[in-house]
């Protein structure tokens, strides 16, 4: 038994460095298979990292427009377009909503990160890259956030990607989600309600955006093709009905709009403070206008400044057109009425304004041409009877000024308006003004714009034109 117990003792002593020795061996052998899978997997998920960023390379280089239709753009560009939505001025941090409420007009949503435009639903979704609460917000595209008749933008931050719809087109550029419908189709509203807002989100990309588009009228986007293709390189693309999934880096939902016809330099997204001179030089590029300036009587000092007179054919008429005229001529300027209409073109209206030097007309949506006007030009607004001064000031006269433009008002007396022979003097519209407008905006509207044209009394006139000319001999 003793012998049987010390066989093994021996046998166990004799074999110890041996197997030492081939423990040590395997270890070391482990240890170099480890390695080697090590770096090996590491090479592997760089390889795979490069052939990721290769294919998101070839996908970020087609910006898919519509159905059937690619756009490719230079190395060049792709990384323009990287810094351009990094670069906005607002935080650019992925999987952020920014609600903005500034103002008493509108409200909008800058979407950052993973962004998915969906047109049928009408929804833009924000997709994390973790999991988060999901929240809401209902934005109306339009720029009057009260108006009805407009359908809303549903703005989620999804809880997870499981929530989120495929993409079936991907964009490397931004987008900006507006509205058209509401009060467009008068000339004032179609600027004041959409280009003016249009411009301010989208100019900051300098054409590399996508603008889409809800509540679309056939006609505007023809009215104003080249205004949008200056805007975005792009084709509008129309969301109603569309039924692409679209993917975007940043969206813009909705657009500003901060006052009437004008820019408030402190509230424009992204690092350039833009303001109405842009706007009005930039419109002067579009439709190529030679004149950045009114006519120097210093260096011209024989040259007669020319007037233009705004010819309305329905209600705030000028009812002595041609002695208005003459009383122009009379004080030293060169007078023409036209008829700016709708049907002629855009185009063609801002030509005819911007070879004149000063702008006459009554209260109404032709005086919007006054953006074509040159920088130092005069808009001279005639103000109907009816106590509507605070709204001629607020839609034209402050908005001349923000756009570099002498404004000078003339208001009209009760014995110069038509309603004093159609309606009496004791009628309460021509006795008690402050009355009408406290029955409603509807009984003012009817009363002191729609009903009534007006016949200046050219001598209590002439003052103004002689401002007028002073402002140009000054130039």
């Amino acid at each position: 038994m003793s012998c049987c117990e010390e066989r093994p003792r021996n046998n166990m002593k004799s074999w110890a460095p041996t197997i030492h020795l081939n423990i040590g061996f395997v270890v070391g052998v482990l240890f170099m298979l480890l390695v080697y899978l090590v770096i090996s997997q590491q090479a592997a998920i760089s390889g795979l990292s490069v052939a990721a960023t290769v294919a998101q390379w070839i996908a970020d280089k087609q910006l898919i427009q519509r159905p059937g239709e690619t756009l490719v753009t230079s190395d060049l560009q792709r990384i323009s377009n990287k810094q351009l939505v990094q670069g906005s001025g607002e935080s650019a941090e992925n999987g952020k909503v920014v609600h903005n409420t500034k103002g008493y007009y509108s409200e909008t949503c800058e979407v950052h990160g993973d962004v998915r435009v969906n047109g049928t639903a009408l929804s833009v979704s924000l997709v994390p890259s973790s999991w988060s609460e999901r929240r809401e917000w209902r934005i109306q595209p339009y720029s009057r956030k009260t108006l009805p008749g407009i359908k809303a933008v549903t703005v989620a931050q999804l809880p997870e990607k499981a929530a989120a719809p495929a993409c079936t087109a991907r964009y490397s550029v931004p987008a900006v989600l507006f509205a058209v419908g509401g009060l467009t189709g008068n000339f004032w509203h179609d600027f004041t309600d959409v280009l003016v807002p249009l411009f301010i989100a989208s100019r900051r990309y300098d054409g590399e955006v996508q603008l889409l588009i809800t509540n679309a009228q056939p006609w505007w986007p023809a009215a104003y093709r080249p205004i949008l293709r200056r805007l975005s390189r792009y084709d509008v693309v129309d969301l109603d009905g569309d039924e692409h999934v679209r993917c975007f880096p940043h969206v813009t939902v909705g657009i500003h709009m901060h006052k009437d016809l004008s820019i408030i330099p402190e509230w424009v997204p992204g690092r350039r403070r833009l303001s109405m001179p842009d706007f009005t030089r930039f419109l002067r590029e579009i439709y190529a206008l030679p004149r950045g300036a009114p006519v120097s009587l210093v260096r011209e000092p024989g040259r007669r400044p020319r007037l233009l007179l705004i010819h309305r054919g329905h209600s705030r008429r000028f009812m002595n057109e041609q002695e208005i005229l003459r009383g122009a001529e009379a004080a030293g300027f060169e007078a023409a009425a036209i008829d700016l209409r709708r049907d002629v073109g855009v185009e063609a209206q801002a030509r005819a304004v911007n070879s004149h030097d000063v702008l006459l007309g009554v209260h109404g949506a032709g005086l919007t041409n006054m953006l074509f006007l040159p920088p130092g030009g005069v808009l001279i607004q005639v103000v109907p009877y009816g106590k509507l001064e605070h709204i001629a000031r607020m839609e034209y006269g402050e908005p001349a000024k923000d756009m570099g433009l002498r404004y000078l008002e003339y208001s009209v007396a009760a014995a110069e308006s038509t309603l004093m022979e159609t309606l009496g003097p004791e009628h309460p519209a021509i006795k008690d003004p402050d009355a009408v407008h406290c029955s409603g905006w509807n009984n003012m509207t009817e009363f002191y714009l729609n009903k009534q044209s007006v016949r200046v009394d050219v001598a209590r006139f002439a003052p103004t034109l002689a401002r007028a000319f002073d402002h140009l001999r000054q130039q």
